[in-house]
């Protein structure tokens, strides 16, 4: 920590903030952490600590200009120490969606600003930005499985007290790629992948798309169009009432009628169920691994979201198994433990 604080105070000397008064916000589900610095000419910044080897900056750099350049609301980088995982970046404020909302701010201008973002965003990242962005993996197959993995590598061995057999392992891997092919029949985009509420920011003094700021996306991917989406109406952290969620969907199908809606609605369940497997399986990992606990609160929840998912056809065997193995009176709170 001594070494690590010596490198945060060169860093700012360096960019000329050594002087500034040093506010820590809460953390967040990564190993990152964020630090607004208030400058004695009234000015802030934030300062992003994302300590290698287990933060990567060098994605987030790349995604910030692009988005930026794209004409969308990600933070300006004011400095960068890449190797050591140091950026001063801008403030974009305090109005996140989350507090937003939890004050009472309408749903239905903010989702519609954040639907107009992924339109957009659909739009502007035509087939040469797409090829020019090399540094950006496709969402393939095997990314999502890993991802769906997750729910039986720890939320399972958290509710029985030990690791999934492998066999079952790979049983249930090999339903959800079957069912994968299915999400493949859209063409691809920029995925954001973390595009939810608490990621979503109003910021003051702008106009249009531009206030919409837009954190978190260093994890960004192509893929199908429908994960954004899902992202955003099927969120892990907070109910999305049925109504909001049909109508931010129509808007943004209504702006690309070239679209098969069949195919869309396939891909947005099952990418839907998909996620869900993942955030029981991250939220799970948080408390165990990582002592996080407040995460697990959202569990419920996003089972719920999971199993509605589940009712799509395609993914009839994979229900078939959640239920064999996890049956519904299991899928509540785990109770954080590792494996025996």
């Amino acid at each position: 920590m001594v070494e690590r604080t010596a490198l945060i105070e060169r860093f700012l000397d360096q960019a000329g903030w050594s002087a500034a008064k040093h506010v820590p916000l809460p953390g967040d589900a990564s190993f990152r952490r964020y630090v607004r610095l208030h400058g004695s000419d009234k000015r802030t910044a934030m300062l992003m600590d994302a300590p290698p080897p287990h933060e990567n900056v060098r994605p987030y750099l790349a995604m910030a200009r692009l988005l930026r350049r794209l004409g969308f609301g990600a933070p300006a980088i004011y400095g960068q120490d890449a190797e050591n995982g140091l950026l001063l970046i801008e403030d974009l404020g305090d109005d996140t969606y989350t507090r937003l909302l939890a004050n009472g701010e309408p749903e239905e201008s903010l989702y519609t600003l954040a639907v107009d973002v992924l339109i957009a965003l659909r739009r502007r990242f035509t087939a040469k930005e797409m090829k020019q962005a090399k540094f950006l993996a496709p969402y393939d197959d095997q990314r999502l499985l890993d991802e769906a993995a997750l729910l039986v590598d720890w939320y399972w061995p958290s509710i029985a007290g030990r690791p999934v057999d492998p066999a079952l392992r790979a049983e249930y891997l090999a339903l959800w790629k079957a069912a994968l092919p299915t999400v493949r029949n859209l063409p691809t985009t920029l995925v954001l992948r973390d595009f939810h509420v608490d990621n979503l920011m109003r910021v003051p003094n702008r106009n249009g798309l531009l206030e919409c700021g837009v954190i978190d996306f260093q994890d960004a991917v192509v893929g199908p169009p429908s994960y954004d989406l899902v992202s955003l109406l099927e969120d892990a952290r907070r109910d999305v009432t049925a109504d909001l969620a049909a109508r931010m969907k129509q808007r943004y199908l209504a702006a690309f009628p070239e679209l098969d809606r069949a195919a869309f609605d396939a891909s947005y369940a099952i990418l839907g169920a998909q996620r869900s497997a993942k955030i029981v399986g991250i939220f799970t990992r948080l408390c165990v691994r990582d002592g996080k606990p407040q995460y697990l609160a959202h569990i419920p929840r996003v089972w719920r979201i999971l199993q509605q998912g589940l009712k799509h056809p395609t993914l009839a065997p994979v229900a078939a198994w959640l239920a064999r193995h996890i049956p519904e009176a299991e899928r509540t709170i785990p109770p954080c433990r590792p494996a025996a």
